[in-house]
C-alpha cells in the first residue's frame, strides 16, 4: 500500500463518519431513517468516485 492510498483510505473514512454523525443527529425515528438510507447512498457514491479517480 502506497502513502496515497492510505491517506485516501483515512480520507474516506473521516469523510464517511462525518456524513454518519449529521445525519444520524436526526431525533425522530421516521427522521433517523431516512438519514440512515441518504447517508448509506450518498458513502456509496462517495466510495465508487473515490474508486474510479484512483483507477480501480
Amino acid at each position: 500500500m502506497t502513502k496515497y492510498q492510505f491517506l485516501a483510505g483515512m480520507g474516506l473514512g473521516m469523510a464517511a463518519g462525518a456524513a454518519l454523525g449529521m445525519t444520524m443527529s436526526a431525533t425522530k425515528k421516521r427522521n433517523i431513517k431516512r438519514a440512515a438510507d441518504k447517508a448509506i447512498k450518498a458513502v456509496g457514491e462517495v466510495v465508487e468516485n473515490i474508486s474510479d479517480s484512483m483507477g480501480m
